[in-house]
């Protein structure tokens, strides 16, 4: 079996991870692991763009006290305070790596600011309709060219090792147990630290806005490391995602709300007015996707639609061109045609529990970006705090990593006796997994998404539970299929939001119970489980 050293290990190759690379480089040598293609992330999909206080009319406590809003009571101050002030700073360094935000046409040395839900003034960076994109293939392509940063693509970490003799708490993990998809070997990667950079869990559900990738492997390997895991039961859904057949996945941005889109209901009347009479269709994400459920519900149609053919059409095409573009592949022109949307999973607001550096339980381990759980999205994330978020805590991290790691220089004295693993593979119809992969995901959508009961959670805690029972005495151990790998990993996923959404009796934020319609004035901060 194959042992690869290297100083720092990252697992994830969105914004988190490179951005946290492009840092660690001066320190020593980065080998970054990503299961599929480098640019095959969440960051290549974020349409919208980064929120950051630019304007005069803005400053620093509307954006803390937006983000404090949105999280209906359980964002960390301290975390929303420390992210939104160091906005600029990290946009700047953006900048210096070489992302060109869009500028305003009327004034070229301000940047084009705009508008979301939840936001009470206009703060949103962009670049077009593709911000993600942008950023995305900037930072790729620096990492490539930086002789200190090795990335990996089809290895698909299955395991966290911890050091031989871990009796005393906290121990520390010295490397990953690593399945190369290529060349069907497992290999072993040892480092002085691990980041934890794998992005969300999206395709627990099914239909999400998420990208394939979006599995929960980062949440999975944390949970079976004995890490804490905060607040699964809080995943966003967001509200506008096209409707159409052939349309995989595709989000609509909520930038359009921003510049004026109005929302109809099957029968073409606006109906947000009902839900929030002063934001309408600017309120935060689970009310208007509340909001859009109900409408359905009520009505029985399959979608609500999306109107700014109000707008002139070439600002339309200018300011969308992607969105544009796509809705056109399907038929849809969006300066004539209301667009067809329906809620889909999101953004999940909870994860692997971390401290204000990026540190999990276990110091040399680190989470950044939608696998964490940092404490700044509360029950409900603010639109543009993602990307922000993960280029804070990867500077976060940085600084603690350079203040600790040389006290893990000896990891690779500390491996614990591993017998090299028997990978397998699929002797059995892979029907088998596919049913199982739909079946956990329209398991999570039917009774665990916008809407919930507690006899609506045990039922799917209990389906669940035999799932995960067929699949570990069915596919015991490592196998050269991704599907079944990822199949683990969401379901582990889909317990852990169970079981979260199970202990917190009442609704706030993203999750809404329909025993508990009210919130709860003796709340528990946060829902904690620990592997």
């Amino acid at each position: 079996m194959e042992i690869h050293k290297t100083d720092f290990l990252i697992i994830g190759s969105g914004i988190a991870g490179l951005s946290l690379a492009l840092k660690l480089k001066d320190l020593g040598e980065v080998t970054i692991l990503t299961k599929k293609r480098a640019f095959d992330t969440a960051t290549a999909l974020a349409q919208g763009g980064i929120a950051c206080v630019q304007s005069e009319d803005n400053h620093f406590d509307l954006h803390i006290k937006d983000t404090l809003i949105a999280g209906d009571g359980l964002c960390k101050p301290e975390v929303v305070e420390l992210v939104v002030k160091s906005a600029p700073e990290r946009i700047k360094e953006l900048i210096d790596w070489g992302v060109e935000f869009d500028r305003d046409p009327k004034n070229p040395q301000r940047f084009h600011l705009t508008l979301e839900g939840g936001h009470s003034r206009k703060r949103i960076l962009h670049v077009g309709d593709y911000t993600g994109r942008a950023i995305e293939r900037v930072l790729i392509e620096r990492a490539l060219h930086s002789p200190n940063i090795l990335i990996l693509e089809n290895h698909l970490a299955v395991d966290l090792l911890l050091e031989r003799n871990c009796s005393s708490k906290p121990c520390r993990v010295v490397g990953a147990l690593v399945l190369d998809l290529i060349h069907s070997q497992v290999k072993i990667f040892v480092a002085e630290v691990i980041a934890l950079c794998t992005g969300g869990a999206g395709k627990v559900y099914l239909y999400t806005s998420n990208p394939d990738t979006a599995t929960g492997d980062g949440i999975a390997l944390a949970y079976h490391a004995g890490v804490t895991i905060a607040n699964m039961e809080f995943f966003q859904f967001h509200p506008t995602c096209l409707y159409h057949p052939k349309a995989k996945n595709f989000l609509i941005s909520e930038a359009l709300r921003g510049e004026g889109g109005i929302l109809l209901n099957p029968e073409g009347k606006p109906f947000m007015h009902k839900y929030d009479p002063v934001r309408k269709e600017l309120a935060p994400r689970d009310i208007v996707t509340r909001a859009i459920d109900m409408e359905l519900k009520q009505s029985g149609g399959e979608c609500v639609y999306l109107d700014i053919t109000h707008l002139p059409s070439d600002y339309i095409k200018k300011r969308f061109p992607y969105i544009y573009e796509t809705c056109l592949k399907f038929g849809i022109d969006i300066t004539k045609d209301p667009i067809p949307v329906v809620p889909a999973a999101h953004y999940l607001c909870g994860g692997i529990l971390t401290n204000i550096w990026g540190q999990t339980d276990i110091p040399n381990l680190f989470a950044i970006g939608e696998c964490a759980c940092t404490g700044l999205h509360g029950a409900n994330r603010l639109a543009s705090n993602s990307l922000l978020e993960a280029l804070v805590f990867s500077h976060q991290a940085y600084l603690k990593i350079k203040e600790i790691y040389q006290d893990f220089k000896d990891n690779y004295n500390h491996l614990p006796k591993i017998k090299e693993p028997e990978v397998k593979e699929i002797k059995e119809e892979k029907i088998f997994i596919s049913h199982n992969w739909d079946l956990i995901r329209k398991i999570m959508w039917d009774l665990v998404g916008i809407v919930r009961s507690i006899k609506m959670l045990e039922f799917a805690y209990k389906r669940i539970i035999f799932i995960k029972k067929e699949i570990e005495s069915t596919w015991e151990g490592i196998y050269l299929d991704l599907d079944l790998m990822e199949l683990k990993n969401i379901t582990t996923v889909a317990e852990l939001i169970v079981r979260s959404a199970l202990s917190r009796k009442e609704s706030r934020g993203t999750h809404y119970l329909l025993d508990f319609p009210e919130k709860s004035k003796e709340f528990e901060r946060d829902t904690l489980i620990k592997g």
